[in-house]
């Protein structure tokens, strides 16, 4: 390529329809050069003999097309760079249509040719990766081979496009590549020669080079990335991950050392030169050098697929045939000398290599060289450690520092060791780095205006879960240290506040250093669990605890005046370690801290600490109510007081909780009230505040209907209210809507909290009948609004929850039938009006249709696995309740794509539960479901199989085996001389099954392969429905067990047939208990005889063709 001429020996242009079929020029890159050819593709398989007339554009077609180009650019600009939102989503909707339209492939190459805008470029790059990936109607192979040489021309004669438009090409490339990896044409494979085609790119100039080594990156990682696998054809989707696998591992065999081997050469040509890199192209090329390198050692070499965001570093599975690159000293020196050799800003990434490398599986090696191997890999990090130049570059290694000190001293009580490990001395110093630097930071934050750490609450919340198990390590000197720290500010912040010229600058200082030392001392008291603690050490916690409270008596003292939010969340933060730790039924009384509280404070047992905590939640409450952040974390302490046994009974004689229970009102907790909120949403701390008082309520509350009713005035009174309103014409709707969401939140909390049948029987007797039918007319009026609607649905899930045992009607009561009535009538309201509501925008299809659909499904769920009602009366006596709820789920359920089932786990989670209880109690309405509605379901079924939610996969095997146990026993009737038939639906159902074989068919394939070749974290649940599907479907499991058995290396397959022998030994033609569990066992033996048989094989992973 180096002084080729490039030259177009063609433009592309549209040549117009010839009977449907639409032809395309595309430029072909021939394999002799840099000559370019001009080939026409045609859309369909057929070819069709092309007149001059329809070749030929009359004057009107071509500025037709250049206008559509320039139309086309426009909305590029628009979705790109315009403000306006409206504008925007406008460009989105017309350039989706485009993406879906017929003639997208021709404009995509016209833009490529004619567009004079980056963006028109990018839209036609994704537009053709979209083509390439589709599952239906897939693009002929050779129009598929012309695309991936018209993308390397175009790239080839275009080096300097933008670099995102070059990544977009890349990407086609690539995803081109990796999806016709085993596409042939005339004996060879197509798509693997990618050495061939890059080497071109690398003989050329810098920018032709760093487009050659990106590429064989992006590819790289494609090729490792599960996730593209979604877009392989439909014969394929139900084996996504066995498919990948097969293409990772003949990439692994056949490509991947030779991409590795070439960018370590390149690498090591690049550090023999004085590189400049100042220069751009320079830069960039080494940058695309190391991320080359970094890809193919981080490659998934045997198919674990690793979680990578743990911080636990795996053993790279560098394959035998790599052995000679490791056991050459010079590729590990290779990056260690770059790290010293190039700026610093490409640290991180050399670093990534070095870490891979050093990563290796031991077995690689013998012992001799082993040894060798870490002993220039320690000399090599003892010589980075020694010049720690870079370090100021590494802003995020606090957390890594302090992860790897964490892990240090929390092995301290272990070590046995007689050798001094020095912790004692050093983990002291690491504690005062820290906190002396958080300190030291406030004041700069503030003077600087900087971005200030204590706004990401998580972040703080990490580290200080790290500094506790530190600080606890010699924890007198980390205690000495933090009184004397704690006393100097708090000195500094009383002094400052009595002193009528402080600044406020100064006064934000010692808040801020007070914060960071509440939010340690926390961390430190809550690190008690790490280590045993001693009496001197709880002495020292008394120590600490009482400098804070004393600190909360100052700052309580000025709410009417100022308060500082940061801080109040640093006394929340500290209050729930303290809870932890020393508040509850575990908690020995004796304990030194109550002693020194006794001693400063005057607090002499665990009812007068608890005063205080409720002192401070009433006192956050009353001057805190807006502030969102403090009221929840508020309202989340007394619910976690609320629920131990003994605190609870000692919180309930607190006169501070007396007032709570009996003045539950927005005069006194203005976070109550309708008008302060902004937004509906903010009320859901509501539920929590009433959860707790709930459970404070119970204690005492007995069969006291009195207490009861009392203590419910403010909420009848609410209801009351929206009644009134809804009984005139004309109301206020928003203030209707307020009284209305905050009352049914209020209602959710009691509910969830009154889990004894007395106390449950007392609210649902005073919600029912008087009060449901103001939950009905709100979901009728308000079903298109989710703020309106997902309260009030809620709230009737947690009602018709049999939570422990609570909805337990006498025998005389209709009350558990009248309660579903209500139900079935909810779900039919909400279900047949949000149908209504037509086409929805995708990202708010959620939050407007499908959270209510959620809800609904699990409180569908809840009313027919609580075991309070006899189903079989509703057909009885007529009564459609039952039938009505049922037929709506169904229309919901159609309403959903298959994708977005899976797309939103608890839509998944909710729909799946639902669907057990369906198969297992009401089989026989799923059987007289139409055909197409029972192939959803069971498609459904067959996705959810393979989910990574595995409550959603052990949820879709249950439905299976309660399916295929249903199928089986009905033709096993069917089969037997018995007086009586089948009844309507079940014959039907069997019909259906027989017309489409192929379903359960593929799902036995699934769970057959899932068990076999991937992580079966489920295998109990797998192994229960696929005794079933193998006795309906004998010979297809004989056909593909015999795949599998000729798919493996000859000298495997006689030990694999064992295998399949053994599974099936013992194993009768029923699905009888004993004979279920007899055929468990022996799955779980297949199962471990099958992977020893893969791991003693050359990687096993090639065993993946079983259903290719």
């Amino acid at each position: 390529m180096n002084g080729a001429k490039w030259r177009i020996m063609c433009r592309a242009v549209v040549l117009g329809k010839c009977d449907g079929d639409l032809l395309i020029t595309s430029v072909v890159w021939m394999n002799g050069g840099a000559e370019l050819r001009r080939e026409n593709l045609r859309l369909k398989s057929r070819k069709m003999t092309v007149s001059h007339k329809n070749m030929a554009y009359s004057a009107h077609n071509l500025k037709y097309e250049i206008g559509s180009l320039a139309q086309l650019e426009n909305l590029c600009k628009q979705l790109y760079e315009t403000t306006d939102t409206a504008t925007r989503l406008q460009a989105e909707k017309a350039l989706v249509e485009f993406t879906n339209s017929p003639d997208c492939l021709s404009k995509c190459q016209l833009l490529l040719e004619r567009g004079s805008s980056s963006y028109s470029q990018l839209l036609a790059a994704t537009c053709l990766t979209k083509l390439v990936s589709r599952t239906n109607n897939p693009l002929p192979l050779e129009q598929r081979i012309d695309i991936r040489n018209y993308v390397l021309n175009y790239l080839a004669t275009r080096p300097k496009l933008a670099t995102f438009v070059t990544q977009a090409l890349i990407q086609l490339y690539a995803r081109i590549t990796k999806l016709g990896w085993f596409d042939c044409q005339k004996d060879e494979y197509v798509f693997r020669n990618v050495i061939t085609d890059v080497t071109r790119f690398l003989q050329d100039s810098v920018e032709h080079c760093i487009i050659g080594v990106t590429i064989l990156s992006q590819l790289t990682n494609e090729i490792n990335q599960v996730s593209a696998t979604a877009f392989f054809s439909e014969a394929d989707t139900t084996h996504p991950l066995t498919k990948h696998r097969k293409i990772a591992s003949s990439f692994r065999d056949s490509s991947l050392f030779d991409i590795f081997t070439l960018s370590c050469n390149l690498l090591k040509q690049a550090s023999g030169k004085n590189l400049n890199l100042n220069d751009e192209s320079q830069h960039g090329l080494l940058m695309q050098l190391l991320k080359l390198t970094h890809n193919c050692l981080n490659f998934d070499f045997i198919g674990t697929s690793t979680d990578e965001s743990s911080d636990d570093l795996c053993t790279v599975q560098i394959p035998t045939s790599w052995r000679s690159a490791f056991l050459d000293s010079s590729t590990l020196q290779l990056f260690f000398d770059l790290y010293h050799s190039i700026p610093p800003s490409f640290s991180p990434l050399v670093l990534s290599c070095l870490v891979q490398i050093a990563s290796v599986r031991r077995s690689l090696f013998n012992n001799a060289e082993r040894a060798k191997f870490l002993s220039h890999l320690v000399d090599g990090v003892k010589r980075i450690l020694e010049n720690p130049q870079h370090w100021e570059f590494a802003p995020n290694s606090v957390h890594y520092l302090l992860s790897l000190w964490q892990r240090l001293a929390a092995s301290v009580p272990y070590v046995k060791a007689t050798e001094p490990h020095m912790l004692e001395t050093y983990t002291p110093e690491v504690t005062k780095a820290y906190i002396t630097s958080r300190l030291e930071s406030v004041h700069i934050i503030l003077r600087d205006g900087l971005e200030d750490p204590l706004d990401d609450t998580g972040l703080v919340q990490q580290q200080l879960d790290q500094l506790s198990t530190i600080g606890r390590c010699e924890y007198e000197k980390t205690c000495a240290l933090l009184v004397q720290l704690f006393d100097q500010s708090a000195q500094t912040f009383q002094e400052l506040l009595q002193s009528a010229t402080a600044s406020p600058m100064d006064i934000a200082v010692q808040e801020g250093r007070l914060t960071w030392l509440v939010y340690i001392i926390g961390a430190v008291i809550g690190g008690r669990v790490s280590f045993a603690s001693t009496d001197e050490q709880d002495a020292m916690d008394g120590e600490l605890v009482c400098r804070v409270l004393q600190l909360m008596n100052l700052t309580d003292s000025r709410l009417a005046q100022a308060g500082n939010e940061k801080l109040e969340l640093a006394m929340l933060s500290f209050f729930e370690q303290f809870r932890k730790i020393y508040i509850g039924d575990q908690v020995q009384k004796s304990s030194k801290l109550y002693r020194r509280l006794s001693e400063v404070l005057g607090l002499n047992d665990e009812t007068m600490v608890l005063s205080v905590f409720i002192g401070k939640i009433i006192t956050n409450l009353k001057y805190w109510g807006r502030c969102e952040p403090i009221t929840s974390k508020t309202l989340q302490l007394l619910n976690d007081l609320s629920i131990g046994y003994s605190s609870v009974r000692k919180l309930v004689k607190l006169s501070a909780v007396q007032f709570m229970l009996n003045n539950h009102t927005s005069e006194h907790f203005s976070f109550l009230g309708i008008n302060n909120q902004s937004n509906l949403t903010d009320m859901r701390c509501r539920t929590t505040f009433y959860t707790a008082l709930g459970r404070l309520l119970m204690v005492d509350l007995g069969e006291d209907e009195d207490q009861y009713e009392q203590f419910m005035l403010p909420l009848t009174a609410a209801f009351e209210a929206v009644a009134q309103m809804f009984s005139t014409n004309t109301f206020n709707e928003q203030e209707a809507k307020r009284t209305l969401v905050g009352l049914v939140r209020d209602l959710r909390g009691i509910a969830f909290a009154f889990n004894a049948k007395t106390s449950f029987m007392m609210l649902f007797e005073w919600i029912y009948p008087s009060y449901m039918p103001i939950l009905q007319r709100a979901i009728e009026l308000w079903y298109h609004d989710p703020a309106c609607t997902t309260p009030v649905l809620k709230l009737m899930a947690e009602l018709v929850h049999n939570r422990s045992q609570r909805l337990q009607f006498d025998v005389s009561s209709p009350n558990g039938i009248l309660l579903f009535r209500e139900t079935s009538k909810m779900i039919t309201t909400y279900g047949n009006r949000i149908l209504t509501l037509g086409e929805v925008p995708k990202d708010q299809v959620y939050a407007l249709k499908l959270k209510g659909i959620s809800i609904c499904f699990s409180m569908l769920k809840a009313a027919l696995s609580g075991s309070y009602v006899n189903f079989g009366v509703f057909r009885l006596y007529g009564d459609d309740a039952l039938d009505n709820a049922l037929q709506t789920f169904i229309k919901l359920l159609l309403s959903i794509p298959h994708s977005d089932l899976l797309d939103y786990p608890k839509l998944s989670q909710s729909y799946y539960s639902l669907l057990e209880v369906l198969t297992q109690d009401h089989m026989n309405f799923i059987a007289s479901l139409e055909p197409h509605v029972i192939m959803y379901i069971l498609s459904s079924i067959s996705e959810g199989l393979t989910a990574l939610d595995t409550m959603v996969c052990t949820g879709c095997c249950s439905c299976l085996d309660h399916i295929v146990t249903y199928l089986f026993k009905q033709l096993s009737r069917s089969t037997k001389k018995r007086t009586t038939p089948l009844t309507q639906e079940s014959d039907r159902f069997l019909h259906i099954m027989q017309q489409h074989p192929e379903m359960i068919q593929q799902m036995l394939s699934t769970v057959l392969n899932i068990i076999i070749f991937e992580d079966c974290r489920n295998q109990w649940s797998m192994s229960r429905p696929l005794l079933g599907l193998i006795l309906l479907n004998e010979k297809y499991f004989s056909d593909l067990r015999n795949s599998i058995v000729n798919s493996q290396p000859p000298e495997k397959q006689q030990a694999m047939h064992l295998c399949f022998e053994n599974l099936m030994e013992g194993i009768e033609r029923n699905l009888l208990t004993k004979n279920r569990d007899r055929f468990t066992q022996n799955l779980s033996a297949f199962r471990r005889e099958v992977n020893d048989s893969m791991k003693n094989s050359t990687y096993g992973v090639n065993s993946n063709d079983m259903m290719s």
